[in-house]
């Protein structure tokens, strides 16, 4: 059974439990049960686990799985291929790092290429994965500005489309879309994406202040990759960021990866925001996880090198990061403890998006995905769906099959 690509797991135990309560400072030293697909209720000598195997998670922090809602490809993979197989091997990739759900991520293209990377993902979204799951489609762009277009295509940048609106709505899967809401017709779409149960997202924006508290109170509830691609803090201009960085209801995107944002920037955002607003992105691109040389983004070339992405203007172009790099990297900067920064990696993503209810937390009734982690923030395991999706190779010893019923 440890051999199946993906085995059942019925109890992690001896692990520390973070958003095992409600209390998410709160760490449980305890054994967690698995039923199926979902967190079970502590377990009793009326109500054992089950057959499965069982986790040994001594001197490892058990955490809710991580959650990224940016991330456009890796491992050579990308969600603008437009093909099944590949969000499988983003999700694959990803899940090696300990994210068990994300939101492949659309670029600024043709319409037609956004339709079929939006109808892949509706085909994939019923179907098993092979690693992370497909919680639904971000749609970043083509309705931005111009002024910000980051490593997005300037040459399909538009207005808002009322008919291409619709298509991209029809297969149901869209759950983001990040729009520039000063542009003509933006507070329309920011109030249209809310009807339609999209999470309107703020991001490649000129927005001046005012304008980015237009786009609030119309419906924006998440900011792009916060301090990038956008119009910046000045004291007397604050500018989209500064709406973001005090809007107590904007949750806001990071990609802490050191490159992107300053460490000490991070920390100013964790001072404003607190870390119940902050969720961690990577931005990764296919090239995540691959060697140095010359990938795409879309349509647009992009060089790697040093551990940065970027066009040939030196514009940076997506990131190579990971998510358990992520978290290690916001502590790092904000010197936070793991039971104050770890729901940035998956409860704040969660509740941004309405999915609260069933991921980031470890908690009875919720869906069994999971990530073990040693001191180092290294990845160990990674459950998804109450299934065995990851075992780091030195750590085989920690897994023991289970079968009670033989048993008694």
């Amino acid at each position: 059974m440890v051999d199946s690509p993906f085995p059942q797991v019925a109890l992690i135990r001896d692990g520390a439990l973070y958003g095992a309560t409600p209390d998410t400072t709160a760490v449980q030293r305890r054994d967690l049960p698995i039923a199926g697909r979902f967190i079970a209720s502590p377990p009793s000598d009326a109500s054992p686990p089950g057959d499965g195997l069982e986790l040994r998670a001594t001197n490892l922090s058990v955490l809710p799985g991580f959650i990224d809602l940016h991330v456009h490809g890796g491992q050579g993979f990308d969600t603008m291929d437009g093909d099944p197989q590949a969000l499988r091997g983003m999700g694959a990739f990803h899940a090696r790092h300990g994210t068990t759900g994300f939101m492949p991520t659309t670029t600024t293209a043709a319409k037609d290429r956004i339709l079929r990377a939006v109808r892949a993902a509706a085909e994939c979204i019923t179907q098993p994965m092979a690693g992370a799951r497909l919680l639904g489609v971000h749609v970043e762009g083509p309705f931005i500005s111009d002024r910000f277009p980051g490593a997005q295509n300037p040459r399909h940048i538009c207005g808002p489309d009322p008919d291409f609106l619709a298509a991209l709505c029809e297969p149901r899967v869209v759950k983001l879309m990040t729009v520039a809401p000063e542009i003509p017709d933006g507070l329309a779409l920011v109030r249209e994406l809310t009807a339609q149960g999209i999470v309107p997202v703020m991001g490649h924006t000129a927005s001046t202040y005012a304008e980015a508290a237009a786009g609030s109170r119309a419906g924006v509830t998440q900011a792009t990759h916060t301090f990038n691609a956008m119009q910046g803090l000045h004291h007397r201009a604050p500018g989209a960021l500064g709406w973001v960085m005090q809007d107590p209801t904007i949750f806001a995107q990071l990609i802490a990866d050191n490159i992107h944002v300053h460490p000490g920037a991070m920390k100013v955002l964790a001072l404003c925001k607190s870390y119940s607003r902050i969720l961690l992105i990577t931005d990764a691109i296919r090239a995540a996880g691959l060697s140095e040389g010359v990938y795409d983004l879309g349509s647009l070339s992009v060089t790697v090198r040093d551990g940065a992405c970027r066009l040939a203007d030196g514009t940076l172009a997506g990131s190579l990061l990971t998510m358990e790099t992520a978290l290690a990297n916001f502590m790092a900067a904000t010197g936070a403890e793991l039971r104050d920064a770890w729901p940035a990696s998956s409860l704040t993503a969660a509740q941004s998006c309405g999915l609260d209810d069933r991921l980031g937390r470890l908690m009875a009734g919720y869906w069994a995905d999971i990530v073990l982690l040693d001191d180092d923030l290294q990845v160990i395991a990674t459950v998804v769906d109450g299934r065995l999706a990851h075992l780091h190779p030195e750590h085989r010893h920690r897994v023991r099959e289970r079968h009670p019923a033989a048993d008694g």
